[in-house]
């Protein structure tokens, strides 16, 4: 009985250690530090706020337009960053795996809790702008916190059975990155779902079965405004409602078992 827990708090303390020596190397060398942490998704929003209210004019009529866009950017940023990391994660640690006997999965684990790290700063600079736009504090902002975790459980699947997939072939990570630019433009992170509603329910209904565009209108609906159109209100079929949640446990369940699978080789491969 002294073993198992042995090794759970050795394996508590490579993880908290592995997380915060990441979240270091993430800013080392750089002028600004810690604060690229919050000026990266703010100078992305300011880009995109400045283009789609003044040139497409898309936040016509959304309340809160600048909170509810900067909601979208954090959260998409905080996708990206956790699948880029986790994929490279392995490989990356590839001299500690060599050396080490421990469970592969902590790797990938540290390398999405940095991206947890910096999205827990960035959601704070969401709250002071929601409350700057007047928008009031209420129970429904707790509820953020579970999109917010299915949204992570997506990413660290997904970070997990491409990492593992990634050693063997490298490529893994140019052809997410280039799929992740196509897939931006086709959730509504920019652009309110309703504008696509107008040309085409059903293109509408489509996007909102994605995990992602399902977790940013929940976010926005429960944070921002209740005119965010989330998945439950655009498809009335149960069965296919909860489409975005059976993925995500899909895409976890078989990551679990590939990555145990191919962990045992990791050491050889890379």
């Amino acid at each position: 009985m002294k073993m198992p827990k042995i090794l759970n708090h050795r394996n508590r303390v490579l993880l908290k250690e592995l997380t915060k020596t990441d979240f270091k190397l993430r800013y080392q060398g750089s002028v600004l530090g810690y604060l690229w942490a919050l000026l990266k998704p703010l100078m992305l929003f300011a880009i995109l706020y400045f283009v789609f209210t003044q040139v497409f004019r898309f936040g016509d009529g959304i309340p809160h337009y600048a909170v509810y866009l900067l909601t979208g950017v954090v959260l998409w940023n905080f996708f990206m960053e956790s699948t880029n990391q986790g994929i490279q994660a392995i490989v990356g640690r590839g001299d500690l795996i060599r050396k080490i006997s421990f469970p592969k999965w902590i790797v990938v684990v540290s390398a999405t809790a940095t991206a947890l790290i910096n999205f827990a700063i960035n959601l704070g600079v969401i709250i002071i702008f929601a409350l700057l736009n007047g928008i009031m504090p209420n129970l429904g902002w707790l509820i953020v916190l579970v999109f917010v975790a299915e949204l992570y459980l997506l990413s660290l699947g997904l970070a997990m059975l491409l990492g593992a997939i990634n050693v063997k072939f490298r490529d893994i990570s140019s052809i997410w990155e280039v799929l992740m630019q196509a897939v931006f433009y086709m959730i509504p992170i920019i652009y309110p779902i309703s504008f696509v509603m107008e040309k085409n329910v059903l293109l509408a209904k489509i996007l909102m079965l994605n995990p992602i565009a399902q977790v940013v209108q929940d976010v926005r609906y429960w944070l921002v405004t209740k005119e965010a159109v989330r998945t439950w209100d655009l498809i009335h079929n149960f069965g296919l409602r909860i489409i975005p949640l059976v993925f995500v446990i899909v895409v976890l369940v078989v990551a679990s078992i590939y990555f145990r699978k191919r962990s045992k080789y990791f050491a050889e491969e890379i």
